[in-house]
């Protein structure tokens, strides 16, 4: 087990002397720690105590490794969607030209087969079989009862979302009610679009492609966490894709963030104006949507997917094109995956839920026959359609449901009370478009509400544009309801390509990591320390009485404030030294909390979320002083949180790890 000390903190300011500073900090891991009559999570939970007298500070130092860009021949992007995936690349010396991926076998009517289902099958032995189409196809196809042997995974991309505590061993839930690693189902999709991607590109070059060559760009959604960021980097990992020793050959991208990024260079003849239906006029054709950007536009982009909805809002600034972002990136789980849950419900409503879960389990390629059959009505809604839309129900759904209740289908559906779903002679379910229309209505308005709020802001009020992106911006429901909302605040613009929007900014991102340059912190972030005991400010339970000293506990050091602005390469600074020469790991907790007046990492709202791991392991050499100072550097304007770490004595770089799944 790893020796647990204390150790110490400086506050980074310029006195003459640390030793002569008045605001030193003080760090005490909890074996160390004096016990006390209270309870106290900074010693209860072995948090470190730092104390730090000055306020904190940020820096405006560049960061050191920006300009140590390694260079690679192509830019991969894999766009890994809740409901569809895909991959497009550029080749460093024709960036302007983004392929996106060849087109796929299988496909549904009426459905564009640019991207693939996000669906994966395993073996019963669970071994890798297939991805996309031919995953789902070849379940199809399995007699039923060796289906129920295959564990067949879709719309797993929401259990990052939705699991509060996503850990590498977290599980998810095959369609036959198996449970599998989602690390591994993550990794094997990965892994799946590797190949793909460089098989595609051995072939265009006519010779075999390293992956060394490649850098990698995953995108995910800008609402989430840093620890589903943090699982889809350890997957990538796995997958082969890069490694930590080589993690810049990887970059996490933020889906809306990419789609600003393609929106901002779409030519006029690549946008549909709601307003008009129209192209944009009033431009040459060849015009970017800069002819349409002024100096400073302020321009919303809507996000809606599978699983999310991800809005981001950003500021123009010419002539070169760098985005500045205004507000923190909101949203919710008000995907098209809502539609889908609707009309469950309404099947549950019509044949009993009791029925549905059986049915789900026992025939688990027939519901999703079903589901296939609905995805493509639910294509064909729109709000001036007037005749009905009628969704093939699977014969083994028919024929379960007369064994499971002794009557038919039909029968339920006169038996059920709903008017709107009627029973047609061809053996499928017709809906009136009402109907159809009424299951969209709450992922829509949950859509529009939180647009609304967004809209509320200081920050938003003068929103010229509104970009609508995603699969789920197809809908013409979905246009029609934000036209209505907010067509008379800010043009409303839908890309022609809509669905590969995020996939082709994606690729741009990563060809240029730094063009967005300051981003907004989605949580306050910051550690728990030890300050001077202050009679009257401090209250009476946080008193901490050590060496005659008297500390208060459990203060919130702030790294930095929910919603503040930071420009890429800004770093947060603080240092630390060893209480004792012998000690080679220091381990700090870091808190977050949505609010910005946090004063004790007791207060509501408050979470430990990661650890800081300093490992002096080295590092060391007979010049080292008593007291090593070693000062860590965090950057919280990227898409994910980094952080470096220097002995100050011996100018070595220190090994730091910044954990937010493992703690």
């Amino acid at each position: 087990m790893m020796e647990s000390v204390g150790v110490y903190g400086f506050c980074g300011c310029t006195a003459k002397s640390k030793m002569k500073c008045d605001s030193r900090w003080e760090v005490t891991a909890s074996e160390t720690a004096p016990t006390s009559a209270y309870s106290s999570p900074a010693r209860s939970l072995g948090d470190t105590g730092i104390t730090p007298l000055s306020p904190s500070h940020i820096a405006n130092d560049a960061d050191p490794n920006v300009s140590e860009q390694q260079t690679f021949l192509v830019v991969v992007a894999i766009d890994f969607g809740t409901t569809s995936s895909g991959y497009a690349y550029s080749f460093a010396k024709e960036p302007e030209c983004i392929h996106v991926m060849r087109r796929w076998e299988g496909g549904d009517p009426g459905v564009s087969n640019q991207k693939t289902p996000t669906t994966i099958l395993l073996t019963p032995e669970r071994k890798f079989h297939s991805f996309g189409y031919a995953a789902r196809d070849f379940y199809h196809d399995l007699d039923p009862n060796e289906a129920k042997q295959w564990l067949y995974l879709e719309k797993f991309k929401m259990k990052l979302h939705t699991t509060g505590d996503l850990n590498m061993d977290t599980d998810l839930t095959a369609a036959n009610g198996k449970k599998v690693k989602a690390l591994d189902i993550f990794a094997y999709a990965l892994q799946y679009f590797k190949e793909q991607a460089l098989k595609e590109l051995s072939d265009q070059a006519g010779s075999e492609f390293e992956n060394s060559d490649v850098r990698w760009v995953i995108t995910v959604p800008a609402i989430w966490k840093q620890p589903a960021k943090q699982f889809m980097r350890q997957a990538a990992y796995q997958a082969g894709l890069a490694s930590p020793e080589n993690s810049e050959q990887l970059v996490i991208a933020l889906e809306p963030e990419a789609a600003s990024i393609y929106c901002r260079k779409l030519r006029l003849h690549q946008l549909i104006e709601l307003s008009s239906k129209t192209a944009v006029n009033g431009y040459s054709a060849s015009d970017t949507v800069g002819a349409g950007f002024a100096q400073g536009d302020k321009y919303v982009v809507v996000d809606s997917g599978g699983g999310t909805v991800d809005l981001t809002v950003h500021q123009i600034r010419l002539p070169e094109g760098h985005l500045k972002e205004l507000y923190k990136a909101t949203g919710g789980p008000y995907g098209s995956l809502g539609v889908d849950y609707e009309f469950e419900k309404l099947l549950c409503k019509i044949f009993g839920e009791d029925f549905i879960e059986q049915f789900k389990i026992k025939r688990p390629a027939a519901w999703v026959d079903l589901m296939i059959a609905f995805e493509s009505r639910k294509r064909a809604a729109a709000p001036d359609r007037t005749n009905p839309l009628n969704i093939t129900l699977p014969f083994s759904f028919i024929d379960y449901y007369k064994k499971f209740r002794g009557h038919s289908v039909e029968h339920a559906l006169r038996k059920s009370n709903v008017d709107f779903v009627k029973w047609s002679s061809q053996g499928m379910l017709r809906m009136s478009p009402d109907a159809m229309n009424a299951l969209f209505r709450p992922t829509i308005d949950s859509i529009i509400e939180h647009l609304r709020d967004l809209f509320r802001k200081p920050e938003v009020s003068t929103v010229k544009f509104l970009f609508l992106v995603g699969g789920f911006a197809e809908a013409p429901l979905l246009q029609q309801a934000v036209q209505t909302a907010f067509g008379d605040k800010c043009r409303i613009i839908v890309p022609q390509d809509v669905g590969l929007t995020i996939l082709k900014g994606a690729v741009l991102f990563g060809l240029d990591p730094a063009v967005i340059k300051v981003r907004r912190s989605p949580l306050t972030y910051g550690v728990g320390v030890l300050n001077r005991y202050v009679e009257g400010k401090h209250p009476p339970e946080k008193l901490l009485v050590k060496d005659g000293t008297r500390w208060c506990t459990d203060v919130f050091d702030k790294f930095i404030s929910v919603d503040q602005s930071v420009a890429l390469g800004e770093l947060v600074k603080r240092s630390y030294t060893p209480a004792k020469p012998s000690q080679l790991v220091i381990v700090i907790n870091i808190y977050s909390s949505e609010h910005d007046d946090v004063s004790f990492i007791t207060d509501p709202g408050v979470k430990k979320c990661g650890t800081l791991r300093l490992d002096l392991t080295g590092t060391s050499s007979a010049a080292v002083p008593a007291r090593r100072e070693i000062q860590t550097l965090m950057q919280f304007g990227d898409t994910e949180i980094k952080a470096t770490a220097i002995d100050i004595a011996t100018s070595k770089s220190v090994k730091v790890g910044i954990d937010f799944l493992n703690y």
